[in-house]
């Protein structure tokens, strides 16, 4: 199966968090590329876990995903992303 999703890389700390908003997963690494390496591998997990369960198609269904032939199509898609300042 194929996915395009968005990849966040946050630093926090000594930690660098890698996050899809998409499938709500996260996870972290020393480096960038070792947390994103590190979310590559808790989606390949995870979607083995769900499919062996059954539930891989209600929970990309839920996520706002379709899938067609061996494709996951978002039915929603980033444009734009801004840090912002607003008062409290």
């Amino acid at each position: 199966m194929r996915l395009q999703l968005t990849i966040e890389i946050l630093k926090k700390g000594d930690w660098y968090l890698a996050r899809t908003s998409e499938l709500d997963f996260i996870s972290q690494g020393r480096t960038p590329d070792e947390a994103k390496k590190n979310i590559l591998e808790v989606i390949k997990i995870q979607f083995a876990e769900m499919k062996e369960m059954g539930m891989l198609e209600d929970y990309l269904l839920e996520c706002g995903f379709e899938t067609r032939n061996d494709d996951i199509i978002s039915k929603t898609e980033m444009v734009g992303f801004e840090k912002s300042m607003v008062s409290v």
